[in-house]
Parts: structure tokens; sequence; C-alpha cells
């Protein structure tokens, strides 16, 4: 006899709450994938008109749990199905499934995080607002058309950069809504209800066409980096038809006038200049983060610190890579997925832990499409310790774990090998207010030749060990 099919209808759109219920429900009731119908309708309607009960929550690895919540808004109505499954390999016994790339269902999931990895960044880069103002209230507009559902994984963003106005996002699928003060997420939108065009979109405009460059004029790189169907949301793309008519003629100009040394900017005057702001706490200190200019080219965003304040343990690494950059979380990334997995292998709760970078934005060198790593130098390395030793002083650590050289390099100001120094280890610069442990950065792990990488790890998993030792030594 075949096995009854259970259905499953979650909300329409990204219905992340929806789906962890379910999957909860479906784990406890030992459905396997095979059986389960997933769909999506008006609500959630999990095995027939009544509701599960209540399911206690799964305990997954954190690559699942963070992958999840990147796959749930593509617009692939296989998204539900595909992540189940993973789930239910991971808690047959495949713990490290994630990790395994060429494995068909683990690759076709990173596509899909991948794409909304880019639906954001675009959403990010590319989303305008409009000001119009109601009874006296000013209020910002803008109208966005996402290739997936990301509205909801998108608004934080927005919130965070826009606090202080009151604006609403139109789409497609849905809206979200900011006051000040509570964000609220609505109906769909429509394009025409937009405002019409404003002094600010003409300012916009102005300011693109004054740091248009006619000599790098790439048609061919301008569609890649802002594909054409954003450019109608966009004041400045409708002056870009002229400029482009205009470019040989700029390009002429720009030759024949004579050169000029430009002012270089002092990055120790603008740390001075946030120093000078006094931060009198942890959040304080990341409002500066956020709005500052990056100190090193590149970057997205800044990417801030993780953890509770007053954890045991604080782990300092290099800088944000980049799905670090695009997440605006720190180790998300395959060096923090190592990580994670090393740090649970040791008994080190990541949760109760504070993970942050000596430097906080991302420095890379494009390569085509790829956004390829490079290592901060030691000038940009000490133009943010100043973010670091604050960082630090608001969090309390009793025990800082320097993740590679460049981690070391900000904690001590000096260089120091790391084959000589690996273990406990004094960093007098902070007056040894903490006990400091110097270990390898774990994407020197990912380096390594394949026969190389077992004894690597191991060695790595060992010196984990030996922190989550002396925490316990710390709080006995």
């Amino acid at each position: 006899m075949a096995e009854t099919a259970r259905a499953v209808a979650l909300a329409p759109g990204a219905d992340l709450t929806g789906f962890r219920a379910a999957v909860r429900a479906l784990v406890a009731e030992d459905v396997t994938p095979e059986r389960v119908a997933w769909s999506e309708g008006a609500a959630c309607d999990l095995f027939g008109s009544a509701p599960p009960a209540e399911s206690a929550p799964l305990r997954l690895p954190r690559a699942v749990a963070d992958l999840v919540p990147m796959v749930v808004p593509h617009r692939d109505p296989e998204r539900y199905a595909l992540l189940y499954r993973l789930i239910w390999r991971v808690r047959a016994g495949e713990r490290h499934l994630t990790e395994v790339p060429s494995d068909p269902l683990v690759h076709r999931l990173n596509l899909m995080r991948k794409a909304i990895g880019r639906d954001l960044h675009k959403m990010h880069a590319f989303l305008r607002f409009r000001r119009s103002e109601e009874a006296g209230v000013e209020r910002f507009t803008a109208w966005f058309e996402p290739d997936h559902h990301i509205l909801e994984a998108a608004a934080p963003f927005f919130v965070e950069r826009f606090r202080a106005l009151r604006w609403t996002i139109l789409t497609p699928d849905a809206s979200a809504h900011w006051d000040g003060a509570t964000l609220r997420l609505g109906p769909p939108g429509r394009r025409e209800d937009l405002p019409p065009g404003d002094g600010f979109e003409a300012g916009w405009r102005g300011y693109y066409e004054s740091t248009f460059n006619p000599a790098r004029t790439n048609l061919k790189a301008m569609r890649a980096e802002m594909p054409k169907k954003y450019w109608r949301n966009m004041p400045e793309t409708l002056a870009i038809p002229a400029l482009v008519r205009g470019a040989e003629a700029g390009t002429r100009a720009m030759i024949e006038r004579s050169p000029s040394v430009p002012a270089r900017r002092d990055p120790a005057r603008a740390v001075a200049a946030m120093a000078d702001q006094d931060p009198t706490s942890l959040e304080e200190l990341n409002a500066i983060i956020r709005r500052s200019e990056p100190l090193v080219p590149g970057a997205t965003q800044a990417v801030l610190g993780e953890g509770p304040v007053g954890a045991t343990i604080a782990f300092v690494g290099e800088q944000p890579g980049d799905q670090e950059d695009r997440q605006g979380r720190p180790f998300v990334g395959p060096a923090g997925q190592l990580l994670s997995r090393a740090m649970a292998e040791a008994g080190i709760d990541r949760g109760a832990s504070y993970l942050t970078n000596a430097v906080k934005h991302f420095k890379f060198e494009e390569r085509g499409k790829r956004r390829i790593h490079q290592k901060p130098t030691a000038g940009e390395v000490s133009h943010y310790r100043w973010w670091l030793d604050r960082e630090l002083e608001f969090v309390a650590p009793r025990l800082v774990v320097a993740l590679g050289a460049t981690a070391v390099l900000a904690l001590t100001g000096k260089a120091v090998p790391i084959t000589r120094a690996r273990g406990p280890f004094q960093f007098e610069r902070h007056h040894n207010r903490f006990v400091g442990f110097i270990t390898v950065h774990p994407s020197y792990l990912l380096r390594l030749p394949d026969e190389a990488k077992a004894e690597a790890y191991g060695a790595f998993v060992g010196d984990l060990r030996r922190v989550a030792e002396l925490e316990r030594e710390l709080a006995g």
C-alpha cells in the first residue's frame, strides 16, 4: 500500500516561520521527504484543516540553520522540498553534508543562496527613495522589483541605514513601512503609488553626473553591475545616454587639462574624528562604524561583531570575506562554517561567544565577476585598531582568541610568527586584562592541499579544546 502523502501549504512568498513549524511537526511524526507535498496557499494548512501540535525546536548544524533563511525567499517552487530533504539527510547522520559542494542537492541549494545574496546586494545598491509630505510629515517612498521574495530579509538593512526617516518600500509582492519606531510588512504595492520626482532625485542625478568618469566608460561592465531592469527606477540612469555620448569628448578634455595632484584622504584624521565622538556603549560604537567610510577599498557595508556583551570568549579574525560583506555578519562564509564546526567539536558554544574582525570592511580585488580577498596592510590594521580596542572594552571578555597573523598584529601592535607563538599568549598592549590565545585562521586550513587538511584541522580543534579548558578555569 502506498504511503499517504502529507500536504503542507505555506503562505505565499518567504514563509520562514511556517516552514520551520512544518519541519518540526514533520520530523516529530517521522515523515520522510518523499511523503510531503509542499505548496503555497493563502495560509498555512498543515496536514489538513487541523493545526499540528506544538513540536520541540530542532537542533541543526549552524551551516544548515544559516542556509535555510537564505533559500526560503527564492522563487523556485521546489525550495521547501529541497530544504526539507537536506534537513532530513543531516538528521539521518550526514552532519557535514553542507561541506560537500559536489553533492547535487547542496549544489542546487548553494546556487539559490547565491541568487538571494545577489538580489539583496542589488536591492541595497539600486533602491531609490522619493520624498513626499503629508500633513506636514515628511515621508520617503521607493519602488523595487526584486527577482525573489527578499523584502522581509532586506528591510532591516534600510531600518539601520535610514532609522530617523519615515519610509515605505513597495514591491509587486509586498510592502515594508517604517514609522521611525516599528517596521510593518503589508500587501503588494504598485509603481503608480510612487510620489512624483522631487529635488532629492535631481540632486542625486547631479551627483552622478559630477562623478562620472568618461575615460572609464565601459558599457558591458555598466550593464553587468547595473542591470537594465533597474534603470527606470533610478534617477541617475536618465543621465547615462548623454554621458555616454559625450564620453569621448570628455576624455579628450581630461587629457588636455593640466595634471594636478589629488588631495589625499588622511585615515588617521578620520579615525581621530570618530574617536572624538566618545561612544559610551557597544551600540553607539557600532553606529559610528556603520556610518563611517571604509578605510580599505571596496566593501558593501561594515561587518560588526556578533555575540553577547560579557561573553567569556572573544574570537578576533582578520577581516570580513565575500559572504560576510554581502550578509553583514561575521564568519558566515566557508571559513566561518569551518570555525563553527571546530568550535562545536571542541565544546565551545558559538552563540555564547563574541566573534569579530580586526578590520571591519571587506578589502578585495575584482576579477571578472569574482571578488578576491586582499590582505590588509599593517597601516590599515592600525587605522581600525581604535574600533577593536573599544569593542573589546565594551564586550569585556576574559579570554581573547587571535585567529591568524592579522588579528595578532591588531592585538599586539607587532608582527608575531604564529608557529612560534601558537597557544596561550600575553597581549601586553592590552595590559593583560584578558587571557590571550593564538591559533591559525580557519581560512588557512581551506587553502591547504587535501592530504594536509585532516592533520591541520585536528590541530586546530586541539587548540580550541585548550581554549575551552581555559574558559572553564576562568569560570571556576
